[in-house]
């Protein structure tokens, strides 16, 4: 039988590049993303978009082995975003993710997977980020807690990137050197975790949050060091 693989926010970046990458594997994907495209078009943060989605990747398909947890949610800051912005964040970001656990739970096939794609801001932030921070620490405790109430169903995992480049013009300069590998990551770096999360090889590996992210949450900067020097926000 086909596996099949479900990513919501698959019609660009991370997204893209794991639907790609599972494609390469014959796995049969669906998507969901807000753009218009050949995948079904609808919003994360809509109860009844979700509802439809499942019925549709269930009509289609039958079963799911893999759940690709990835629709980005709103970036605003307590200076601007309003209390309907910070919820549709979290509905987005978080809630999606638990709905959709929820609609394929009688679905799963054997050995399924979910995985969570959170964030390195789930542990460290710039100013103004408060509801796509939220969202990000959400889901990650939102995988252990999956994780130990499908014990034995489905393995949950989550992902947390750093600075990953989904456009087309390469990232050079200090941009890339302040990583500790060199570089900025790319789609395809996480892809190819999602892939190995979801694979026998991980069998013995659940309710984890990964960081990948170059290094970048393991460098301490101080003032002076790295070129780099403090200057007090006025």
């Amino acid at each position: 039988m086909q596996k099949t693989a479900v990513i919501t926010g698959g019609a660009h970046g991370i997204g893209k590049a794991t639907a790609l990458a599972f494609q390469h594997e014959h796995v049969k994907v669906h998507i969901m993303d807000r753009t218009p495209g050949d995948w079904f078009v609808g919003d994360a943060g809509s109860k009844e978009d979700l509802e439809r989605f499942a019925r549709d990747v269930i009509s289609k398909s039958g079963h799911v082995d893999y759940l690709i947890n990835n629709v980005p949610p709103l970036m605003q800051g307590i200076s601007s975003c309003t209390y309907e912005s910070f919820s549709q964040a979290l509905a987005v970001g978080i809630t999606s993710a638990f709905y959709l656990s929820q609609l394929f739970l009688p679905y799963f096939a054997e050995d399924a997977c979910i995985i969570n794609i959170s964030s390195s801001r789930d542990r460290m932030s710039q100013p103004q980020t408060e509801s796509y921070a939220a969202a990000k620490g959400g889901i990650s405790a939102l995988t252990h807690a999956m994780a130990v109430s499908l014990a034995g169903r489905v393995r949950v995992n989550s992902i947390s990137p750093g600075w990953i480049n989904a456009g087309e013009d390469k990232i050079t300069g200090e941009d890339a050197l302040q990583q500790p590998v060199g570089r900025v990551g790319r789609p395809e770096d996480i892809a190819e975790l999602i892939l190995f999360l979801c694979s026998d090889k991980a069998g013995f590996i659940t309710g984890e949050n990964i960081c990948v992210d170059g290094g970048m949450t393991r460098l301490m900067v101080y003032h002076g060091e790295h070129g780099w020097t403090y200057k007090p926000s006025l």
